[in-house]
């Protein structure tokens, strides 16, 4: 099976709201044009950047809808689709195949604690509801309170849609150990993109790449070409940006909605509650990022 299509950079995308903090149709299709338009190899929607678990299945639909309208064809497109039910996630999956995405992806159940059997069976039959889409496993112990055991990946690896993990833990040991059972993986901690490739992951899924495209691309491009001095400056760029970026009274996607606005990319809105939004001492902080992001891709790219 070929994955050349998810190699690269694939930013996660934001939950785009209009004034009244309802999903905005125009704002997604303008996002989504947007960053096709920087490069970049594909977009990962509806996950914990799209605000999925304060979403209904209806707002995540009109999500992916306008996603595709801007991304077929152009882009790979992956679709979260996991909900803390199954028969939700499975609505979500069908949904996403009659649109033709590339691939779908679920973390596992959240809240109570299931035995490996029952994850599998729900991760399973999410993708007996999209039988001709590739299955991602999103591994991210640290929120979703499971880890993705090598007992667990075996059992799934018996479905011949399941493709690649999405890993976010931490440890960059864990690309590594996932890639020795032969599953491709794509990094998921940002701050850690340059040893995610050094890992042998195939490309990365992250929740900042949207804020600054231009440097994790060209991070990549350096790393593969064999500059790892470079490519680990840029990283070390990227991480002062990304600390900042979580510096602020307002949840950290607000913080890059904003950026994306000060770059000169389409408002996007706010967050949604119980997510916090931004307060006036946070501007400072959007425009300092600004700064920062610009004096990067001058130096670097």
């Amino acid at each position: 099976m070929s994955m050349e299509k998810y190699q690269g950079v694939i930013p996660a995308f934001y939950a785009c709201y209009d004034g009244q903090g309802e999903v905005s149709p125009d704002r997604v299709r303008a996002l989504t044009k947007y960053l096709v338009g920087k490069g970049v190899a594909g977009l990962y929607v509806g996950g914990s950047s799209g605000e999925c678990i304060y979403q209904s299945v209806k707002d995540r639909k009109i999500t992916l809808e306008n996603v595709m309208e801007e991304a077929r064809g152009k882009v790979a497109v992956i679709a979260h689709v996991a909900c803390n039910n199954t028969a939700d996630s499975q609505e979500l999956a069908r949904h996403a195949e009659d649109l033709g995405v590339d691939a779908i992806a679920a973390i596992p159940p959240i809240y109570f604690h299931l035995p490996e059997h029952a994850i599998a069976q729900y991760w399973n039959d999410i993708s007996a509801s999209a039988p001709n889409t590739d299955f991602i496993i999103y591994n991210i112990p640290q929120l979703a309170g499971v880890s993705l055991t090598l007992s667990l990946l075996r059992e799934m690896k018996k479905n011949p849609r399941v493709i690649a993990v999405k890993n976010s833990s931490m440890p960059v040991q864990d690309i590594q150990i996932f890639r020795s059972e032969g599953m491709e993986v794509f990094n998921g901690p940002d701050e850690q993109f340059i040893s995610g490739l050094a890992m042998g992951a195939i490309g990365g899924i992250g929740g900042t790449y949207a804020a600054m495209p231009e440097l994790f691309i060209k991070a990549r491009e350096v790393f593969l070409s064999g500059q790892i001095k470079l490519a680990l400056d840029i990283q070390n760029e990227i991480n002062s940006i990304i600390y900042k970026l979580c510096s602020a009274h307002g949840n950290m996607y607000a913080v890059i909605k904003e950026v994306i606005r000060r770059q000169g990319g389409p408002d996007i809105g706010g967050v949604r509650k119980p997510l916090a939004d931004l307060i006036e001492n946070d501007l400072a902080i959007a425009e300092d990022c600004v700064h920062r992001i610009r004096a990067a891709i001058e130096k670097y790219c």
